[in-house]
Order: C-alpha cells, then structure tokens, then sequence
C-alpha cells in the first residue's frame, strides 16, 4: 500500500463527499479508490469512514485522522513550493473565489491583467455566493463582503457596499413610490432566493425587519436587475449590482434615508509562516484597483442621489 497515495484519497473522497467524487476529482477508477480507502483502514486497524449509497461519513476516529493528515498534507505542500521557487518568484497556481456577481464585473477583468503581467501564475476563479471554507478547499484567496467572523484567517479591508432599493420609473409610475420601508407590504417585490425562500429585508440602524410579498422571486442577482428594469417590482440589490442601471436611470432608487449600514468588503486568506509570492503579488495588484472600483461606485451613486 502506497500510504500517502491512500491518504490523499481519503482526503478526496471526505471533501468530495463519496468514494464516487474521489474518483473523478483523482482520475482514478472506483474500485482502486475504495481498496485505497479499505488498506488504510486495515493498516490502522480502525475504521475511517461509514459507507453509506449517498454520502461518507466520518466515525470519531476518523475525524481525528483526517483533520491530522490534512497539516501533513499542507506541510508538505508548503516544501514543495517553497523547493519549487515559489517564494522567490510569483509562480504556481492561485485559486480565488469571489461572489458570482462582484467577480463578473470586478474580480475577473482584473484576473486576466494580472495573468498578462505574471505570465508563470495560473489562477482558477471559483465564483459563488455560498461562504466556501478556505482550508477545506485549499483556497488561497477569498474576497467577502459582509461582516466576518472572529477566525484564524488574514483580512484586508478594501472598501465597502451598500443596500440599494430600486425599481423601474414605469413601475413606480404605476404603483406610486414607498415613502418608508413598511410600504412595501404593499408593493410587489423581487426576492434574491433559491430553493430556500428570503422574503426578510432589514432597514435602518439598528436593523427593523420588513416583510415583503415577492411577485417574483429568482436566484441570481442580475435576473433580480432585470426583472426590476422589466416593471415586475421593487429590488433590493448591492450597490455594486445596481451602479450601472442605476446611473444610466433604468432603475431609480427608493427609500434612500432607510438603507441599512454598509457592508465592509475584504481579501481573506490563511495565516501562513510564508505567504507565496504569487499570492502576496495578486493581492498587491488587486486590492488597490478593487478598492478604486469601490470607491468609484459609491461616487456614481452619489452623483445620482441614491
């Protein structure tokens, strides 16, 4: 038995879920991923995991196995990059992620700079609006907005957003224009949610919750744009996703003394003993111009009362 080789795929089939998403993340076939699994186990003399026909699930033992082989497996990669050069020169792999939205408009053009300047860093860009675990998932840099939670991570601050409430003149021709947050009991509105229902917006400071009746409802931010700019509703979208339509006056924002505080927007990442160059010179490169992006976006919206 190859230990290593078995520990790495234990650690896949963890992450992945099943012995199934260790296969295909590994490109190896299933049946030599569960002899892995299964020589591990009896080289312990313990048993890891519990096989169920949807998940694995970790037993006590495992969890403590897991959680120790996973240093080894960073300690080990920081050897390899440091023997590799990877602290003397920006190169080697990045991984990112970013809401899907803000990394559209802002994260990615900025990517494809940076891939022009460091032409030994590749990055893979993973865009989501779930909070994925950077030490799980090996990534190197995240970008949040939102309040974050006491943690071991490094945090850069590069600016802030806002809460923008908005729709179409059309409609607000149509249905009048909320004087305050509880008129919108009595409007339709357009609800930013998936299978799970967010009908809950939070104004003024401290936060009053208000409850909205959505006309509409969908999971993607630039869906909830245009369903505002097409007369469904009224929106509530980050001041980033509302900047364009807003400045070109397809949405006009409502209820602008009522917003909620801001929301501080940063770059997260692990604490390490060495911070990669290929990191350090990404983060250098981008915060600046994200924060100038920021900053550009709460003047457009000044400039437009909103």
């Amino acid at each position: 038995m190859d230990r290593f080789e078995a520990i790495r795929t234990l650690v896949a089939a963890v992450d992945g879920g099943s012995l199934s998403a260790a296969s295909r993340s590994m490109g190896v076939p299933l049946p030599t991923v569960s002899r892995r699994v299964s020589d591990l186990e009896a080289h312990l003399g313990t048993q890891l995991v519990v096989r169920t026909t949807r998940k694995l699930i970790l037993t006590e033992a495992g969890i403590g196995y897991v959680a120790a082989v996973r240093q080894v497996i960073d300690q080990l990669g920081e050897a390899e990059r440091a023997a590799s050069g990877e602290y003397l020169a920006p190169r080697g792999e990045l991984l990112v992620t970013a809401p899907i939205m803000f990394g559209k408009l802002h994260l990615a053009p900025l990517v494809h700079e940076f891939l022009d300047l460091c032409r030994d860093v590749t990055v893979r860009l993973i865009l989501s609006d779930s909070v994925i675990d950077l030490a799980e998932n090996h990534i190197d840099l995240a970008l949040r907005i939102g309040r974050l939670p006491d943690s071991s991570l490094i945090a850069r601050r590069i600016g802030q957003v806002n809460w923008i409430t908005c729709a179409s003149q059309a409609y607000l021709e149509r249905r009048g224009i909320p004087q305050a947050p509880a008129d919108l009991e009595q409007h339709d509105c357009i609800a930013f949610e998936g299978l799970q229902t967010y009908r809950i917006w939070d104004f003024g400071t401290p936060p009053r919750p208000i409850h909205i009746r959505p006309r509409f409802s969908v999971n993607t931010a630039d869906a909830v744009i245009a369903g505002a700019t097409a007369g469904l509703g009224i929106a509530r979208v980050m001041s980033y996703q509302a900047a364009e339509p807003v400045a070109a006056a397809r949405l006009l924002p409502v209820l602008r003394a009522h917003g909620p505080e801001p929301l501080p927007v940063h770059l997260v990442h692990k604490a390490q003993p060495m911070q990669p160059l290929k990191q350090r010179a990404f983060m250098d490169f981008v915060a600046p111009r994200l924060k100038s992006a920021l900053d550009e976006i709460a003047s457009v919206l000044d400039r437009t009362g909103a």
